[in-house]
């Protein structure tokens, strides 16, 4: 069994930063990632990390956003640079890829999840 916890949400001025952590316990598998979702939207993928190296990162955020990770302490980690008021939404820790790849991630390929930690970006 896996356990993902984030932390680090909260709110902040556009133009802030954040850096979000997740931290695992448990086999996490080959592929982690980051998604984020608004009400009555779908999860939408971030970035991705494979164990030798971030693997897929989102046109909405590359060049803001940077996902690393402690493999030493189980922790993944999102900094989020320049944040955006559409970055607004609750953002999800991700693990273990069942199907597909890391660098074509989707929301339905992982099977453990975080509970979320809320980001708010005003303007």
């Amino acid at each position: 069994q896996v356990r993902l916890v984030e932390s680090g949400g909260g709110s902040v001025q556009a133009g802030g930063s954040l850096r979000l952590s997740c931290a695992a316990s448990g086999w996490t598998g080959s592929c982690m990632g980051w998604f984020r979702q608004v009400p009555g939207k779908e999860r939408d993928v971030v970035t991705t990390m494979a164990r030798d190296g971030p693997t897929y990162c989102a046109d909405s955020v590359r060049g803001r956003f940077t996902v690393s990770q402690d493999t030493a302490n189980g922790i993944l980690y999102l900094q989020m640079m320049t944040l955006k008021s559409e970055d607004t939404a609750l953002y999800f820790c991700a693990a273990f890829l069942i199907r597909g790849r890391c660098d074509q991630p989707s929301a339905a390929d992982f099977r453990y999840w975080g509970q979320g930690t809320q980001v708010t970006v005003s303007s």
